[in-house]
């Protein structure tokens, strides 16, 4: 009987942890701390043990994420296996027992598996589900720190994984000024880096690759002998011109002092990680003791046991965002954690409170996930979830309560809430359009969320909010005068600017030009026009003038255009009655320039002369310019298939000449 309810335990704690391992591994989204997946993963690993049974569909049983996209499948030829692991010392030092070790990084990003033959690499594949990976040679080839070539000339397997460095994810996080697009952890951009079918896009992340086991070294069917040695094997990986893992030698009597250093090294470290690995440095000793269906014995893995502090939590902050969701935001009595000072931690969403029955001024426990993003552990109190926002604390909007899939989550469901707009504003504030400095996707948020922008025309007011501003976390009296003068700057503009600015579905700059020159500048004329009207406009189908219409048929937008436009200094603009060679000709340019200081100038050329500059090519595309006419680039396929000529810089001079010399 007592079997059958610890069986009945194990089917509650598989059920629980296999939509919690699907949603972290494959979905990139978190539906329950780390804290409480590996305590509920030990007591589902214990009831294993002490009955002997294993479920189907066991997490206990399954390595890595499950093979989805849509790169070559390849099976490895032995299973890749996890490694037990424990968060105590004492184990560790008892599983060496008198052998001599190497204690290393757990280093947590995706594992491959690379194979060279004759000194060149010649294939990398994932680890995958364990059993079978994705082939990402073309992308492992990007890596920025493995040799393409290696001195030895025979057959070569190696372990290694694939890594982003924090201050590489935190360089590119800075350049996205859309805070919902920005990345949430280095494992997770490397994990997607790693396996796009884009190697340009791999490329372009910075990706790593540390050592850390060798498979196999084989020369004219004689292994590599290295005497037995896992120090002998990095040693000559080294030289081979590969980057291992951090490795240090020792024993059960130095195990203790040795974990401590990497417990020091950690805080300044630069790459993920979320533990230590010990491995027997006797080589055949470690491969004869064989393997568990899921572990090898040659190796055990050291997790960090997290340092946890209790503190009293204050209230629940709730943070919109541009798709409706309110994020729950912990706020708690500032602790000392890992060296630094935390305060707030994501909940994440409506069901964690749920799970952690969480209500303000309870007494809740704290830690870092790896040591680095501030959790809640556990609530010790447990007065239950209450307040939930009825309204938005942004818009002042409805909310409800949706449930999606396994998650519940609370979202605004006014249609018109600020918070939602933020992808407007940002278009309107950029580089085409009113380009004023200093208004970066972020602070947009903070002002929105403060009351202080409703409307475009509440920009140019933004002096009235001086003092908020002023103390708020980023600013001060330099940056905010340095905003002010951006705002003053950018209310002289054109009428091109505002036209694109306004965010209009499907009116880029190029088609705002258009009708600009079309309606001859008269943004009257524009605003009332009907879809006959704008459709003999080069450039504008139906759809697009169906939505300015729509636009424009809106008393909202149309008031907040007359107070946006209340606020401008428009330019005159002199129509030129120069050369309009290019009238009714279409251009798309690709590949670098050389003639001109970018495309951006090559574009104006064009334009100026009549002509049209768009990104894709069509069946509407008069001539493709790329300066490299033989490239087997995808638009160069496409403009072959099309029949559309593809001219270099000097052919189209030449067709301006010769346009030229025709009148």
């Amino acid at each position: 009987m007592k079997n059958q309810q610890d069986i009945a335990r194990m089917k509650e704690l598989i059920a629980t942890l296999s939509p919690a391992a699907r949603a972290y591994y494959q979905e990139s989204r978190e539906i329950m701390s780390n804290l409480e997946y590996d305590r509920l993963y030990d007591e589902l690993l214990a009831l294993e043990k002490k009955t002997g049974v294993i479920l189907s569909g066991s997490p206990t049983q399954k390595v890595g994420y499950e093979v989805l996209s849509e790169l070559p499948k390849e099976a490895h030829p032995s299973p890749m296996l996890s490694l037990d692991k424990t968060k105590e010392v004492g184990v560790l030092q008892e599983w060496l027992g008198t052998q001599k070790g190497l204690l290393s990084w757990k280093l947590d990003g995706l594992t491959v598996v690379l194979t060279y033959e004759n000194g060149s690499l010649q294939k990398a594949v994932t680890r995958g589900n364990g059993e079978i990976g994705e082939v990402i040679t073309p992308n492992a080839r990007t890596f920025e720190n493995i040799p393409l070539k290696i001195a030895f000339d025979g057959r070569l397997v190696l372990r290694g994984e694939a890594v982003i460095r924090y201050s590489d994810f935190e360089k590119m996080n800075e350049e996205i000024e859309d805070v919902d697009a920005k990345y949430k952890n280095p494992r997770n951009l490397c994990a997607g880096s790693v396996r796009q079918l884009n190697s340009q896009i791999t490329a372009s992340r910075h990706v790593h690759c540390l050592i850390f086991t060798l498979v196999e070294a084989v020369k004219d069917d004689e292994a590599v002998d290295f005497k037995n040695s896992r120090t002998a094997q990095f040693a000559w990986l080294k030289d081979q011109g590969f980057e291992v893992v951090e490795h240090q030698d020792v024993t059960a009597a130095t195990l203790p002092d040795k974990v401590a250093y990497f417990a020091e090294a950690i805080q300044t470290f630069d790459i993920p990680s979320d533990g230590l690995v010990l491995t027997y440095e006797d080589i055949a000793y470690g491969e004869s003791l064989g393997r568990t269906a899921k572990f090898p014995r040659h190796s055990i893995a050291f997790k960090w046991a997290d340092e946890i502090r209790e503190t009293t939590l204050s209230y629940i902050e709730w943070s919109p965002s541009r798709t409706g969701l309110i994020n729950p935001v912990a706020v708690f009595e500032p602790v000392e954690l890992e060296g630094t000072t935390v305060s707030r931690a994501s909940v994440h969403n409506i069901s964690i409170m749920e799970g952690l029955e969480l209500g303000a001024g309870d007494q809740i426990t704290v830690y870092k996930a790896n040591m680095i993003i501030p959790q809640i552990a556990d609530n010790l109190t447990r007065s239950g979830v209450r307040d939930i926002p009825k309204i938005c604390p942004v818009c002042g909007g409805e909310t409800e309560i949706r449930q999606i899939n396994d998650v519940k989550a609370l979202y605004c469901t006014n249609p018109d809430c600020q918070a939602k707009k933020i992808k407007s504003f940002t278009l309107f504030v950029s580089r085409d359009a009113l380009n004023i400095d200093g208004l970066s996707e972020a602070t947009l948020e903070k002002f929105i969320g403060a009351g202080f922008i409703h409307e475009f025309a509440d920009i140019f007011h933004l002096d009235r909010h001086k003092d908020a501003i002023v103390s708020m976390e980023g600013f001060g009296e330099k940056s905010y005068e340095n905003l002010i003068q951006a705002v003053k700057r950018a209310a002289s503009t054109n009428l091109v600017r505002v036209v694109y600015g306004l965010g209009i579905a499907g009116i880029g700059l190029s088609n705002a030009k258009m009708l600009c020159r079309h309606f001859h500048y008269d943004f009257d004329a524009m605003r009332h026009a009907s879809v006959e009207e704008l459709t003999a406009v080069d450039g504008i189908g139906a759809v697009l003038a169906d939505a300015w219409c729509q636009y424009f048929a809106d008393e909202k937008n149309n008031a907040m255009t007359d107070h946006l436009l209340a606020e401008l200094t428009l330019e005159e603009v002199k129509e030129e009655e120069g050369d309009r060679s290019l009238d009714g000709m279409v251009f798309v340019i690709t590949g670098s320039v050389e003639h001109f200081a970018n495309r951006k100038e090559l574009q104006t050329l064009i334009e100026s002369k009549g002509g049209k500059a768009t990104g894709s090519v069509t069946s509407k595309t008069t001539y493709l310019i790329n300066n490299d006419v033989n490239s087997t680039s995808s638009k160069n396929k496409k403009a072959r298939e099309l029949g559309i000529p593809i001219l270099s810089e000097e052919d189209f001079l030449k067709l301006l000449e010769g346009e030229k010399h025709a009148d």
